[in-house]
């Protein structure tokens, strides 16, 4: 009787045809990719600082310096990143931020003390955070058309708060907040708020329901509405996370300066939303990372403090920054054609 051989077995595991690369990682690998980018180009300038005033750029002061100014507008560009991912837009921080802290320095609120301010200012973010959402979740209006009026409302009402003056702290447990005896093991206590924010924020996008509604929201409404989700609760969610960073910001900047003025935050939402561009957050929603908006701000904080170490024109230091915006929107275009 014949016998048929058998053929060869083949014990090499085989990948399903629905298998492949997950998309996941595929997501990892750029923000990997983007963050050590984003890191090496922060390095470059503090080598370039460390070069050009060894004596100054590399001071302990100078330093701690640049992360307290950071840490102000750090705080708004995490707020912003959210408004962004969700295919949003939020022009008004900035006239929020001013509004959130004449209203916290006027006589009337300094009478309450410590608390007084930081509940006013924080209230106050949450507020217009409120206002810009129910117009956009609500009321149907484009994310620009609103946050530009909510500028401008809020940016009048702190000039006729003020009336054009500057509203000096009083309270001095405030302003020992931003004296040196108040750092811990070298560091500010500005930078621990910027800090826990950006924790939190972190795990919020990355961990959270509410980060993964909010990508799916930006990368598209209608398919997150068909899957379940509310999808003017969730944009009126992040109006308000963004009105309450920008209440926070406001304190931090009332302990920076030592008072309110009617001109806080102007054209924090262009360095917000630059910050957030180039830490590869995309305009048109759906992706975007806090440790890469955070990197975004320390570069061009750094950038700042360079160029005033060296005495070198604003007008120069905002070219550069133009410059490195319309290379990052170039990166982003050229990842998106080729993923």
């Amino acid at each position: 009787m014949t016998q048929h051989a058998s053929p060869p077995r083949d014990d090499t595991p085989k990948m399903s045809p629905v298998e492949g690369p997950s998309p996941w990682r595929a997501l990892t690998a750029r923000a990997d990719v983007r963050t050590l980018s984003l890191l090496g180009v922060l390095a470059a300038l503090i080598i370039i600082g460390g070069i050009t005033k060894p004596d100054q750029f590399l001071d302990t002061r100078n330093l701690q310096l640049v992360l307290t100014q950071a840490s102000v507008i750090g705080v708004v560009t995490v707020g912003m990143t959210f408004v962004i991912v969700s295919g949003g837009i939020d022009l008004s921080v900035g006239a929020i931020v001013a509004l959130a802290s004449v209203w916290a320095t006027t006589v009337a609120t300094q009478e309450y003390g410590f608390i007084g301010i930081l509940f006013t200012s924080v209230i106050v973010g949450v507020g217009c955070g409120l206002v810009n959402g129910m117009l956009i979740a609500y009321g149907a209006m484009v994310p620009f058309i609103a946050t530009l009026a909510m500028l401008a409302s809020a940016r009048g009402l702190a000039l006729q708060i003020t009336d054009g003056n500057t509203q000096v702290v009083t309270v001095q447990s405030v302003l020992d907040l931003g004296g040196r005896d108040a750092y811990v093991l070298g560091i500010p206590p500005l930078v621990m708020v910027f800090a826990v924010v950006t924790v939190i924020g972190w795990l919020l996008l990355n961990r959270t329901t509410f980060g993964r509604r909010t990508v799916a929201v930006g990368g598209n409404a209608e398919a997150a509405r068909l899957a379940g989700i509310d999808v003017r609760r969730q944009r009126l969610y992040l109006y308000l996370l963004s009105g309450l960073c920008c209440g926070i910001a406001a304190f931090l900047l009332i302990v920076l300066a030592g008072s309110g003025q009617n001109t806080n935050g102007n054209l924090y939402e262009l360095d917000a939303i630059a910050a957030a561009i180039i830490g590869g957050t995309l305009l048109s929603g759906g992706r975007g990372t806090i440790v890469g908006s955070v990197l975004g701000v320390l570069i061009f904080t750094t950038i700042t403090n360079i160029f005033a170490l060296n005495n070198l024109q604003s007008d120069v230091q905002q070219i550069a920054k133009g410059a490195i915006i319309v290379a990052a929107v170039l990166v982003q275009r050229r990842t998106a054609h080729t993923t």
